[in-house]
């Protein structure tokens, strides 16, 4: 059981890097299966899915690398990484059966909320630094790149250490998110730092 839902975990947290590359490649890595046992995707005809999914993640690989596709693939982001983030989850779960899951059906819904949650707030701490930063720098999308497909792998073959990125991106997220809202504070005038929004030397 722990192990699938390690698992599951380290699915969840690609949904929080990017959107239609972990649901590809949850598919391609089962070309037997494709998406039949993945979650809403297995109502869609095969075909639909991989056309959307392969647009999307050509997408995601090319639009992230200028300021414009960055800042649309935020808002796109952010509304659908914690339905993809449960979607994973969810799908893991049920590729590695779990008896207690057979039994009690129920914690598959609380494999996706903790699922979905988890890719939320990777992805709202990424769009935070997004508009600090005016735009993330190149590396910072190769990496995404990198630890996207690297979860799904890991999901499959090795979800102690999948889990654990998970852990230590979450962990990292909030402490960045620390640093963020105490750069969004100190953007009032003194005196004033009890309402951010006022009297701002970099307005949003």
């Amino acid at each position: 059981m722990m192990v699938a839902l390690l698992a599951a975990l380290s699915a969840s947290a690609s949904g929080g890097m990017r959107i239609a590359i972990p649901l590809l490649l949850i598919g391609l890595l089962r070309i037997d299966k494709l998406w039949s046992e993945i979650p809403l995707l297995r109502r869609l005809h095969p075909q639909v899915v991989i056309a959307v999914l392969v647009s999307w993640s050509l997408l995601e690989l090319f639009a992230s690398k200028t300021f414009g596709g960055q800042r649309v693939m935020q808002i796109v982001q952010v509304i659908f990484s914690p339905i993809v983030g449960a979607i994973m989850g969810v799908a893991i779960a049920q590729i590695r059966p779990i008896d207690e899951v057979v039994a009690h059906p129920w914690m598959l819904w609380i494999i996706g909320i903790v699922g979905g949650l988890l890719a939320l707030v990777l992805q709202l701490v990424q769009a935070g630094w997004f508009y600090r930063l005016r735009g993330l720098p190149l590396w910072v999308i190769f990496v995404q790149d990198g630890l996207c497909i690297a979860l799904v792998l890991f999901a499959f073959d090795a979800p102690r250490q999948g889990a654990l990125i998970a852990m230590l991106l979450l962990w990292l997220a909030i402490r960045s998110s620390k640093e963020w809202y105490c750069w969004y504070r100190n953007q009032g005038i003194l005196g004033l730092l009890g309402n951010p929004r006022q009297g701002k030397r970099d307005p949003d």
